[in-house]
């Protein structure tokens, strides 16, 4: 690290600390070539996720936005907050895991459509039928259907 005041790439680490937030490290250094001493932090560099809509706009990632959507699946449901939260972490922790800067959205959805059906089949049932956009009785019967076969092959 090069010191700020003077330049010289020769510089040491007098002491280390994790912030209060535990998301960074506080380094103080101090440069050789001068008596000057200065602070660093050290962060992990979080990618900026874009969600690539249906329509192929761009849109930044929003957590907020995701709890939202389940939270509306899970009304009168007895699912806990803490369950969505866990969800939303999940999946975001998964989305950084693919290493990609952009993702399609359809991902996201289908990835809330298998953490919910595992936790509530009526949130599952709700969130599809928005997600998926049946267009009549019919598709929404075959969804239905489809989760009967596969409860029944285990």
């Amino acid at each position: 690290m090069k010191c700020v005041y003077c330049g010289s790439p020769d510089t040491s680490v007098i002491d280390s600390r994790e912030t209060e937030d535990g998301k960074a490290i506080r380094r103080r250094r101090s440069c050789v070539s001068c008596p000057r001493r200065f602070t660093t932090y050290e962060r992990v560099e979080e990618m900026a996720l874009q969600v690539i809509k249906r329509d192929n706009r761009r849109q930044l990632f929003d957590r907020t936005k995701l709890v939202a959507g389940m939270r509306r699946a899970c009304e009168k449901r007895p699912v806990s907050t803490s369950d969505l939260e866990e969800i939303a972490s999940s999946i975001e922790r998964a989305a950084q895991e693919l290493g990609e800067r952009e993702i399609a959205g359809q991902w996201f959805g289908e990835q809330v459509m298998k953490a919910l059906r595992q936790i509530d089949e009526v949130a599952y049932v709700r969130f599809a039928s928005v997600y998926r956009s049946f267009r009549d009785m019919n598709e929404f019967a075959e969804e239905l259907n489809k989760m009967r076969r596969e409860d029944a092959h285990g």
